[in-house]
């Protein structure tokens, strides 16, 4: 299962999201739900840096299971809200894929 936690700030801004594992939906290659999720992240990562020049702290590990990714501090108020609405789009995505595949991916959210 991909496990996708989504840490938000105490103001409800995100912080950062960190998302592992496998789905195992379909053997390698062909697994739709591991597609759609890293399509949907790395899609948002990439969408941040070419519209807002700001790049993310962004970690990954092992066999494309491990995915984090935190916004860093930013003194530019509009880039910091292009980045917000981004990954809340980016959510909005994941939490489509998971109505259809909840078997397959879980998305909680923590402060």
């Amino acid at each position: 299962m991909i496990k996708v936690t989504v840490t938000r700030d105490q103001s409800g801004l995100i912080h950062s999201f960190e998302m592992k594992g496998h789905a195992n939906f379909a053997e390698h290659g062909k697994d739709l739900v591991c597609a759609g999720a890293s399509a949907v992240s790395f899609g948002a990562v990439n969408a941040v840096i070419a519209l807002t020049e700001i790049t993310p702290i962004i970690e990954q590990k092992g066999n494309g299971g491990y995915l984090y990714v935190e916004v860093p501090s930013i003194s530019d108020s509009e880039k910091a809200a292009n980045i917000q609405l981004i990954l809340e789009a980016m959510i909005v995505s994941l939490q489509t894929i998971e109505q259809d595949y909840g078997m397959y991916i879980q998305i909680t959210f923590k402060k």
